[in-house]
């Protein structure tokens, strides 16, 4: 059962009780990310979301780690474009000391100076890393060309510019700024009881400042960009993408059956035509990354230089495929159970479930009952699906960028269409 509770300073409590479970899983999520960021700080949210483990009035860095660690349980965080969510799971006897953990770094780290800057010094290495991880940098890249302009390509870590000139100062007050009790929601999925969780979190929770910190950005425009990065790597990784839909789009479940039948699995008419049968790439997949205003449907692979054309030409005719021909029905009924079969399966996680509560109540405002989320897929129809294609998959947003020794593109602009 879920239950939703609002504390007195406006913070939300969602819990999903599984009286079966041994476990519970907790995140604090605060319903802020990179797109929320300013140019000059971007990568702030994800510098806090380090920062926070790093000690506090009660607990050095030591002290968090040994605590989550003597119970046998998990304590982590990460950063999106549109939210930060700081999480443990535990044993369901342990859920107190959690919440006290959890509470304690998010409310009372002390952002110590010297341990800033080490911790400075780790997220330069990870954005180091990042960039010599071809198959990563590419789709940061696709994300700041397909969003250029706009806060949605902002890389959620920053660059190497932005990290180094936040001070202390500036870290605090955008934490002060945007760790607003109307953005942030406590979720919760196990063998847990809503009533005595909602007391803990009262008590602990009640100093954080009521309102909002975030101001929102204007929906992105789409346009289309080729972009070609010239990078002294084997292989060429190529990432196309064009319009997809927000979270809430009427034609949702279209979607992500039209991107499972894409590239969604090793059955995917991506992988068959790229791997399969014409052995062009090892790793070629397709997905939909989607947000509160707008989406991108993104195709990826990584092939040698002189298969490079080849392996562009099968993604634009897989992909140009449906806004020409219906799904075949066979291949429609196989991707919906499989979507079907995987959230069933997902949902014996208590992590996803504690996920799944925080994501429908950000993009939703409300718990999505499962009857309803396996109604939308079987609404998805051949039709609706050309409907959709028809729709989104449109020349004039469509963004490619490539990475490696591309020299002269054996292809002209022109040429690139779906």
């Amino acid at each position: 059962m879920i239950k939703k509770t609002t504390l007195n300073n406006g913070i939300r409590v969602i819990t999903e009780r599984i009286p079966y479970a041994s476990s519970v899983s907790i995140g604090i999520w605060v319903a802020n990310g990179s797109r929320h960021e300013r140019r000059e700080s971007n990568g702030v949210a994800h510098f806090i979301e380090h920062l926070l483990f790093k000690g506090t009035a009660r607990r050095s860095s030591l002290d968090i780690a040994r605590e989550i660690d003597s119970v046998g349980g998990v304590l982590n965080a990460f950063t999106s474009r549109e939210y930060v969510c700081y999480y443990a799971k535990v044993l369901d006897k342990f859920l107190p000391r959690a919440v006290d953990l959890l509470t304690d770094i998010f409310l009372h780290s002390t952002f110590d100076s010297e341990e800033i800057e080490k911790e400075r010094r780790v997220v330069l290495q990870e954005i180091n890393m990042m960039e010599d991880t071809p198959d990563d940098l590419i789709h940061d890249l696709f994300h700041q060309h397909f969003w250029k302009g706009h806060p949605l390509g902002m890389s959620i870590l920053g660059d190497a510019e932005s990290v180094t000139g936040l001070s202390r100062d500036a870290i605090i007050a955008y934490k002060d700024q945007m760790y607003r009790a109307d953005d942030i929601i406590v979720t919760a999925a196990g063998n847990v009881t809503h009533e005595k969780l909602t007391a803990l979190l009262e008590e602990f929770l009640q100093g954080v400042e009521p309102g909002h910190g975030r101001s929102e950005s204007a929906p992105p425009v789409y346009e289309r960009r080729i972009e070609l990065v010239e990078k002294d790597l084997e292989q060429i990784h190529v990432c196309l993408g064009l319009k997809g839909v927000q979270q809430s789009h009427p034609q949702r479940y279209d979607a992500f059956i039209m991107n499972a039948i894409l590239g969604g699995s090793m059955s995917s008419r991506l992988f068959q035509e790229v791997r399969e049968k014409s052995g062009l790439a090892y790793s070629v997949y397709s997905y939909i990354a989607s947000h509160a205003d707008a989406g991108s449907l993104v195709v990826y692979a990584g092939a040698s230089p002189e298969n490079a054309k080849e392996l562009l030409e099968i993604m634009l005719r897989e992909i140009g495929r449906f806004k020409k021909e219906p799904v075949p029905a066979e291949q429609l009924e196989a991707a919906r159970e499989q979507l079907k079969g995987n959230l069933l399966l997902s949902l014996e996680s208590s992590d996803n479930r504690m996920s799944r509560l925080a994501k429908n109540e950000i993009y939703f405002g409300t718990p999505l009952p499962l009857s309803e989320i396996m109604e939308g897929f079987d609404h998805v129809t051949s039709d609706s699906i050309l409907e959709l294609a028809n729709e989104i998959l449109d020349n004039d947003a469509l963004t490619l960028v490539m990475l490696g020794r591309i020299g002269t593109p054996a292809f002209k602009n022109s040429d690139i269409n779906v």
